[in-house]
């Protein structure tokens, strides 16, 4: 995909914690670009700053060090613009509220008329195949269902920059394939630029434009890698020898990431 101006851009950036038990340096050093229309995926161990550099660019955390800017500025100006939709790795959910009411929620927070509110969750809910199960609630719906509500949430409201932090890690291998394929064309139909984090190579792969492989705490970025894939990718282009070789410089940056922290 042919990627415009940066909508993230991370410099020198670092985090540190201060805890009872002293100070806990969850990143060092992220120096990082994501263009328009990129699918940039985070990898690493837990505890590496994956879910951290999510949060510091959707302003949760305030860096200690370094620069970050989100569509040329501070992460809390982006915040008050609304640019970006955030999915958690559980589908936090209302459970008293329907479905069309979960995805309207922050239309209705932001103010908008009850007619556009439910044109934007007509189309949503479509983008994410739910369409005809608006009036259920969230405890009628299977784990993959109700993450794809999540999603729609975070479509709702046309923000740029989706943030996704692990959505698919607690649901099974086939719902996770089939909601990897709805991603991908979710993605191609909106052009929305999407960070993803996740702590599966093959997902990693199948999904990206681009691979940040991170380092054990304190969190660096050990590799960076522009995949070679083409833009449409079937299931099956996860046998292939192109997809392969990627997989293994994933695998072997992560360990190159290991090493480095043991020395």
């Amino acid at each position: 995909m042919t990627t415009h101006a940066s909508v993230v851009e991370a410099s020198g950036l670092g985090l540190t914690f201060e805890t009872a038990d002293g100070p806990v340096h969850a990143l060092s050093d992220v120096n990082l670009t994501i263009g328009k229309g990129e699918f940039v995926s985070f990898i690493g161990p837990s505890g590496c700053g994956k879910t951290t550099f999510l949060r510091v660019i959707a302003d949760l955390e305030r860096p200690t060090a370094g620069t970050i800017t989100v569509n040329g500025a501070a992460p809390g100006q982006a915040r008050k613009d609304r640019a970006y939709g955030y999915v958690f790795q559980a589908p936090a959910l209302y459970p008293w509220r329907t479905i069309e009411r979960n995805v309207a929620l922050p239309l209705e927070i932001m103010g908008h008329s009850r007619a556009e509110q439910q044109k934007r969750i007509a189309r949503t809910l479509d983008m994410v195949n739910l369409s005809g199960f608006e009036k259920k609630y969230p405890w009628q719906l299977s784990g993959g269902m109700q993450q794809r509500a999540s999603i729609a949430r975070a479509l709702a409201f046309d923000a740029d920059l989706l943030l996704m932090d692990e959505p698919f890690g607690a649901l099974d291998e086939i719902v996770r394939d089939h909601l990897n394929e709805q991603l991908l064309d979710l993605w191609a139909k909106t052009e929305k630029t999407i960070c993803f984090v996740t702590h599966s190579i093959p997902e990693a792969v199948y999904l990206s434009t681009k691979i940040v492989v991170m380092s054990p705490r304190p969190g660096r970025v050990t590799d960076m890698i522009e995949s070679t894939l083409p833009r449409e990718r079937p299931l099956d282009i996860r046998e292939t020898p192109q997809f392969l070789e990627i997989a293994a410089r994933v695998r072997e940056g992560l360990k190159a990431g290991h090493s480095y922290a043991d020395q």
